[in-house]
C-alpha cells in the first residue's frame, strides 16, 4: 500500500467515481487506516470483515482493535462476508459478536452483508449463511436492515448510476 506506483494507479480510480475494495488481514489494517487517510476522496471497501481469521483471545483483540481504527476512516465501507471460512464450526453464536462488531464501529450506513458464494460453499449453504444474518440483523429496524442487505451496496458501488449510464446493461 506504499509503492508510489501503486498508489498514482489508485488515484486514477476517483477520476471514474470507482470504488477500491481492500482485502487484508487484522494486522494490516492500521496501514489501511493510513491509506485512506491519504486519499479522503476515495471510497474503500473491507471486504470479508477484515479476516477475523486468528479466533483466539489474542487474534479477536488485534482484529477488533484494527477495524475499530479503520472505521474512524468516513470514507471506508466493510463488506461482511465469508466469515464461515474463518469459523469453520461456525454457529450463530459465533457469528454474531464478528458481525455486530462490524456494524457497531461503521453503523448500518457503512456495512453491508455479502454472501462470498460461491467460495464459501465450502464451508456452509447459502440459506445458512443468509438465514444467519437475518437472524442477526433481526434486532435491527427495517430501514437498516434493507440498507444491510441492499442499499448500502446499491449505493456504494453506484449501481442505479452505472446502469442509466449504459456502463451495464439493462
Amino acid at each position: 500500500m506504499n509503492d508510489p506506483a501503486w498508489r498514482a494507479g489508485l488515484s486514477l480510480l476517483g477520476r471514474h467515481r470507482l470504488t477500491f475494495d481492500l482485502m487484508l488481514f487484522p494486522r494490516q489494517l492500521a496501514g489501511a487506516a493510513r491509506l485512506a487517510a491519504d486519499y479522503p476522496d476515495q471510497l474503500f471497501v473491507l471486504n470479508h470483515c477484515g479476516s477475523p481469521i486468528d479466533r483466539d483471545a489474542d487474534g479477536m483483540r488485534a482484529w477488533r482493535e484494527g477495524l475499530t481504527l479503520l472505521s474512524q476512516c468516513d470514507n471506508v465501507a466493510i463488506k461482511i462476508s465469508d466469515l464461515v471460512a474463518y469459523d469453520h464450526d461456525w454457529t450463530l453464536d459465533s457469528l454474531k459478536p464478528v458481525v455486530m462488531h462490524c456494524i457497531d464501529c461503521f453503523g448500518t450506513q457503512r456495512a453491508m452483508f455479502g454472501s462470498d458464494f460461491p467460495v464459501a460453499g465450502l464451508h456452509a449453504s447459502f440459506d445458512a449463511v443468509y438465514d444467519s444474518f437475518k437472524a442477526i440483523a433481526g434486532e435491527l429496524s427495517g430501514d437498516e436492515q434493507t440498507a444491510l442487505f441492499f442499499g448500502n451496496a446499491r449505493r456504494i458501488y453506484r449501481l442505479d448510476d452505472m446502469s442509466s449510464a449504459g456502463l451495464l446493461p439493462a
